[in-house]
């Protein structure tokens, strides 16, 4: 199975060393930024518990009460992201993304596979099926490890997908605990990143369940989701998956880099529910930053009417 960029995405897997802003919001500002956007880019369930019995807790009376409006919440929304896209050199905010939907979007693609009842796979997917206009950014790997990257995406409130393949992460597990503690689920790309199709079952299970294992036991929990190495799998990859406690497959329809997009083949551009796919990479590999990347693909999504969404809260 081909995809979009797959060459590129292998070359510079392959020759990857594992080794390896300022404007000011005043207070009454921040009181209602507090309420309106909270402290993370994602959900609270994949970072530090702020919730007791399930329930939110009892807000404090008196000022917090002051910022409650919903208006007022939206206002102050707007100032962030515009405060917080000048700081970064974005050309316009980002869009907000909808609510995430009561009910999810069905999604049983499966690349040539098709199995019954009780041996039903992951399904595999580039598109998650909605009609919202929105996409979702998942980055891979996990060599490079800007801070600039983390204190930007958590300013901007762009939530993301991660990953990782632990032969790259595991000189720097605290980076990685800074990301989830801001909302960013931590996902499963294998332990050692090699070509799934040539491992046997029993060497695929072992990359999976190992990075599962890797995962649970760095981070506190056990991922749902699973991206083979540059896009490749076979029949196997999937069963190992599900044994390993797989839920489903994203791959993805369009390869951020610094200074373009490529995509798919037959109408370079995006859809609604598409899923972008980029990289933990730097100067090594590429001509700029991540920083400099997110600036790229925001313009992009920002200019074509999209917002970014959190994966997760479609699946």
């Amino acid at each position: 199975m081909q995809l979009v960029g797959q060459t590129e995405h292998k070359t510079l897997h392959g020759h990857r060393s594992a080794a390896g802003p300022r404007g000011r919001v005043g207070v009454a500002l921040a009181a209602l930024l507090v309420a309106a956007l909270g402290t993370g880019c994602g959900s609270a369930a994949d970072s530090a518990p702020a919730r007791k019995g399930g329930k939110a807790a009892d807000a404090p009376a008196g000022a917090a009460g002051a910022v409650a409006n919903p208006a007022e919440q939206q206002k102050a929304a707007q100032q962030a992201r515009i405060a917080a896209a000048k700081k970064w050199r974005l050309a316009k905010p980002p869009l907000a993304a909808p609510a995430a939907p009561k009910t999810k979007p069905e999604i049983t693609t499966r690349e040539g596979f098709e199995v019954e009842g009780q041996d039903e796979l992951p399904p595999v997917f580039t598109t998650v099926p909605t009609e919202d206009k929105v996409v979702f950014l998942t980055i891979d790997d996990g060599a490079e490890k800007d801070p600039e990257f983390l204190k930007m995406m958590q300013e901007l409130k762009i939530p993301y997908t991660a990953f990782l393949s632990d032969y790259l992460v595991r000189d720097n597990y605290p980076y990685f605990k800074q990301m989830q503690a801001a909302g960013v689920s931590l996902n499963n790309h294998t332990l050692n990143h090699r070509y799934m199709p040539a491992l046997s079952y029993e060497e695929q299970r072992e990359e999976i369940c190992g990075q599962q294992d890797t995962i649970q036991k760095q981070f506190g929990k056990r991922p749902t989701l699973f991206r083979p190495p540059y896009g490749n799998y076979n029949q196997d990859t999937l069963r190992a998956a599900k044994s390993c406690g797989i839920k489903a497959v994203p791959l993805w329809n369009a390869e951020a880099f610094v200074n373009r997009m490529d995509w798919r083949e037959w109408d370079r551009d995006l859809h609604p529910g598409d899923i972008i796919l980029t990289h933990f990479r730097g100067r090594e590999d590429w001509k700029g930053t991540m920083p400099d990347m997110i600036r790229h693909v925001m313009k992009t999504v920002t200019d074509k009417g999209y917002a970014v969404a959190r994966l997760e809260d479609y699946l």
